[in-house]
């Protein structure tokens, strides 16, 4: 029996990245939109011409209603939800004294709220099967601090203490909780920030020479949801071509 795997924003960017990549193991794949619902079902139609394991679904992750609506559709439709991947995330150019509490507030329900929701309604699954994986797609901006993205960068930066939590609490029951930390990555969310002055001086910045394609995200994301990654637990893997070291950290 394939296991399944729940992607959110999986209709573009880093998301479809991954989508496309664990579509090609065995696994059943459900992956959520929020806006992009012909794009989805384009990803949907496409990647069943030969086998139909693929399902996309609307969720809104500000809303606990919509992300139980989720699980229960996921579980009728595939049974299970083995390996959870929260990749969906909004993202906002405004420099620090110009937020407002609705954008900050706005941030962090979609950012940390969504993912911490998910996982705690996916959790009693997991918990009784005695196996998951919960994988949080974070961002190199919550290692190191925001510029002109402050409340993205702290909503990130609790994100990746979310993952450290759940590891502490639940690998005992063969849950693993990890996080992956893409620095520059050449997507539509990342395309604004890249064509400031500050996004190209971090271009150049970066010791591998180049911005991440979504694939090398997608690769790392797959290995964790692997057995092979089985003894891996509340790590921050860094996928950012050298822009932080980790400096034993």
């Amino acid at each position: 029996m394939f296991k399944t795997v729940l992607i959110t924003g999986g209709s573009r960017g880093i998301g479809k990245a991954i989508v496309n990549k664990l579509a090609r193991v065995n696994y059943n794949i459900a992956f959520t939109y929020k806006q992009n619902k012909q794009a989805a079902f384009e990803i949907e139609k496409q990647l069943n011409k030969k086998e139909n394991r693929v399902k996309c679904f609307y969720l809104d992750q500000s809303e606990r209603e919509s992300v139980r609506k989720l699980v229960n559709s996921v579980l009728d439709y595939f049974v299970s939800i083995d390996i959870l991947v929260n990749n969906a995330a909004i993202s906002q150019e405004k420099p620090f004294d110009t937020i407002t509490d609705k954008d900050w507030e706005r941030m962090l329900k979609v950012n940390l709220q969504g993912p911490f929701m998910l996982i705690q309604e996916v959790l009693p699954f997991m918990i009784k099967q005695k196996w998951g994986r919960i994988i949080n797609i974070t961002s190199i901006g919550g290692q190191w601090g925001g510029f002109n993205q402050v409340h993205y960068a702290a909503s990130k930066a609790a994100l990746i203490n979310l993952t450290h939590s759940i590891a502490k609490i639940y690998s005992k029951d063969g849950i693993t909780s990890n996080a992956v930390a893409p620095g520059l990555v050449e997507t539509d969310m990342s395309a604004f920030e890249l064509s400031t002055e500050e996004g190209k001086k971090k271009v150049k910045s970066i010791p591998i020479g180049r911005i991440a394609k979504p694939e090398e995200v997608a690769s790392v994301v797959a290995f964790l949801a692997s057995d092979e990654a089985s003894y891996i637990t509340g790590q921050t893997i860094n996928v950012n071509g050298g822009m932080l070291f980790s400096f034993g950290v």
